[in-house]
Order: structure tokens, then sequence, then C-alpha cells
């Protein structure tokens, strides 16, 4: 078998190739690292945080969520207190820097992301869409299905 048909690394080549056209925007126009941008991105649109829920929500680690919501402190874009209902966790919210900087990179974000997929028919748009969405699923069910057998 080919690494190149092999079809976990089609998929994780792909969502890193993509990925890497839109650090393009985000990192080098306006300095923010992917950790930074995922963090940013969820407190601008959530508002408020703990510091498991934007692990749960980034794939990140407990480590990289810490270390990239330092440097977004430190720039003044978000601001983190200790959680009320448990002092080991910490939550974090949007400053008004974080939401302008936000405001004016998510449309950067957006059009990169959109002239990509100008590439692509609506048909194969609409296609992936549904198949990601069957992927989720399947990845869902089988972690059930696994915590079941190894229950």
């Amino acid at each position: 078998m080919k690494l190149e048909t092999y079809f976990p690394y089609q998929l994780a080549s792909t969502a890193e190739a993509f990925s890497r056209q839109l650090v393009q925007v985000y990192g080098r126009t306006f300095g923010l690292s992917r950790e930074e941008w995922r963090l940013l991105f969820l407190l601008a649109s959530a508002g408020q945080l703990s510091s498991l829920q934007l692990a749960q929500r980034t794939t990140l680690d407990k480590v990289q969520v810490s270390r990239a919501a330092t440097r977004l402190e430190n720039k003044g874009l978000i601001a983190r207190a200790v959680a009320d209902n448990d002092r080991r966790l910490r939550q974090y919210t949007c400053t008004k820097a974080g939401r302008s900087l936000f405001n004016q990179v998510f449309p950067a974000v957006q059009s990169c992301a959109d002239a990509i997929l100008e590439h692509m028919s609506d048909e194969d748009i609409s296609k992936l869409k549904e198949g990601l969405r069957a992927l989720q699923r399947a990845v869902v069910e089988y972690g059930q299905d696994k915590v079941k057998m190894d229950g």
C-alpha cells in the first residue's frame, strides 16, 4: 500500500494543506499562531470558556491551551481568571482588543477559505460536507462501541 492512497493520510494531509493556506492570513498578516487563532475564534464566538472547554473544542491539549492563552493574554487579547466553581480551572474571555482583532482577522480568513472552495463545484462542496458529517458520526459511533467493548 502507498502512503498517498491511505485514507487517514489523505485526510490529514489535505486538512493540513488547507490549514497552511489559512495560516498565511492569520499568521503572517496578523501574527497569530494556529493555537492562538483557535482560542481567539472560540472566545470571540462563545464569550467565556473554561480551560477544559477550550481543550475539548480545539483538539489542543491542556499545555497548548495554556501556552496559547498566556501569549494572547500578554498581547491583551484575552483575559484569564480562576473559575469560581473549580479553582483548578481558568475562565477565559475575549477583551475589547481581542474582539477588534477577531473582527479584522475573521473576514480575511473566511475569504481565503472561500477562495479555495471556489475551485470546487457546488455539488462537490455539498458532497464533501455530507461526507465530513458522515465521518464525524462514524467516529463518534466507533468511540461509543469501543467504550462498550472495553467496559
